[in-house]
């Protein structure tokens, strides 16, 4: 099991790394480290503490932390959405703005229909009953190159940026391949 030290740990380093500061409040910072040990240990891989995970690593990919959606986040407001990275500005005013949620409705309703279908208690079908079906969690995997580094990730859509060059999700491209026999 990992330690609340070693996620504090981790999550420094890759502030540092990419020239970011962790919250400036000390509080909320351990609730983030508390929430992202609880998910390394639930799930084994260390989702977002500020959303809905699945305990499915293809559908949650998204979220594991450092989230996709942290670079823009922090290039637009100045934090990520759950506020655990912040910029330099951010850390000296300890004015932590809102940020609103840039992960796609779909995933949103993906990771809430699989959490409803966990906890849904058993009911019996009847003509008069109404109950909602849970969605499912599939994931359809592609083949995805940055055109401008030519960066290749496996998964279901490309990254928000790309995380070599930093180029936008449009810079993306899904690479089709096919199987050719001679005879």
């Amino acid at each position: 099991m990992i330690t609340l030290d070693q996620v504090r740990k981790r999550a420094e380093a890759d502030a540092k790394t990419y020239g970011y500061y962790l919250t400036p409040q000390p509080d909320l910072l351990q609730m983030f480290i508390e929430g992202l040990k609880t998910n390394e240990d639930r799930y084994g891989y260390a989702s977002c503490p500020c959303r809905l995970a699945t305990g499915n690593f293809e559908v949650d990919r998204d979220i594991i932390c450092p989230c996709d959606y942290r670079d823009p986040d922090v290039a637009q407001y100045g934090t990520c959405y759950c506020r655990l990275y912040v910029n330099k500005a951010v850390f000296e005013s300890q004015n932590l703005p809102e940020v609103p949620e840039r992960r796609p409705i779909e995933k949103q309703e993906r990771a809430y229909g699989a959490a409803a279908a966990k906890t849904a208690p058993t009911q019996e079908k009847t003509e008069t009953s109404t109950t909602a079906q849970p969605q499912k969690t599939e994931v359809k995997k592609k083949l995805w190159y940055c055109k401008q580094c030519g960066y290749v990730v496996y998964r279901e859509d490309p990254p928000y940026i790309c995380p070599i060059c930093k180029a936008k999700k449009e810079f993306f491209a899904e690479i089709t391949a096919g199987v050719l026999f001679k005879g």
